[in-house]
């Protein structure tokens, strides 16, 4: 399958996800006494005033190209939050051409390895479009593990996740959090879903993990936003954190991820003698 059909396969699978997770209560539609309750084409497609033949078309992925104004009229009928809406838009070709281009960077430039040193105190990595973890410093290594160590093939955020025992220890809400970073990876891609990098991940994570393909089959959309967290860590406790992601303006691909303790605790003791080598650190 090329990346065109990739992503209007995504497109019409997105479709059919949100069109049967919709109650026809939400709709304002009569209960069905016989037959399928649920919402069908037919009945998206007059809400929307988008054809039937039409409708069903973009949910079958048929090499069609719908507009600005059919996307808007779907997302009102389906009821799309905002990111929900955007992330269609997207796959239909309505996005900055930048994110049609392809860079997986395997190692980030010497001076955003410079920036993520300079935030030694805190734990900081960066990451390529694709979820590879192009850098990190001396803080998540005392954080997490020695990245260099694992194999490149490995480095990638997502799979990690779902395939490091250790990570999963890391985080407690670890049901919760890979969820959220599935939904948070799917809206990035976009329309990136359909080249080599992004669909090799995708189909050895569906082949390697049945928890990713439930997560995947959701098709769920969300957008990073900051957050508290918090991470059990064998050495020093419970660390909690508060996570945020910056994106250099000269390379707007990278994504740098940093740590930042919660002051209120006493998490910044404890990191500091994590990373420092002090009471309670490993040798």
């Amino acid at each position: 399958m090329n990346a065109e059909a990739t992503i209007r396969r995504e497109l019409g699978q997105f479709l059919k996800t949100r069109r049967r997770q919709l109650t026809r209560a939400e709709l304002g539609l009569p209960v069905i006494r016989k037959g399928p309750a649920g919402v069908r084409r037919e009945e998206i497609s007059y809400l929307s005033g988008v054809s039937i033949t039409w409708y069903s078309w973009l949910e079958q992925g048929r090499e069609i190209m719908p507009s600005r104004q059919v996307l808007d009229a779907l997302a009102r009928a389906l009821k799309l939050s905002v990111d929900e809406h955007t992330y269609i838009r997207l796959l239909a070709g309505y996005c900055d051409p930048q994110l049609l281009s392809d860079p997986s960077p395997q190692a980030a430039p010497a001076h955003v390895q410079r920036l993520l040193d300079a935030v030694g105190g805190y734990p900081a990595f960066a990451i390529a479009p694709d979820w590879t973890v192009a850098a990190w410093n001396g803080a998540y290594k005392a954080f997490y593990r020695d990245l260099s160590k694992v194999p490149t093939a490995d480095r990638n955020l997502l799979w990690l996740i779902f395939t490091d025992p250790y990570l999963r220890e890391l985080i407690p809400d670890w049901e919760f959090t890979s969820r959220r970073h599935v939904a948070q990876f799917r809206a990035e891609a976009g329309p990136r879903l359909g080249q080599p990098s992004f669909a090799r991940l995708v189909k050895r994570l569906l082949d390697s993990s049945e928890t990713f393909r439930t997560c995947w089959e959701s098709h769920d959309i969300e957008r990073f936003a900051s957050r508290q967290r918090i991470f059990r860590h064998p050495v020093v406790g419970d660390l909690h954190m508060e996570q945020h992601r910056l994106a250099p303006s000269d390379h707007p691909h990278l994504r740098l991820v940093i740590y930042t303790p919660v002051l209120t605790t006493d998490t910044p003791e404890r990191l500091r003698q994590l990373i420092g080598g002090g009471p309670g650190s490993e040798p």
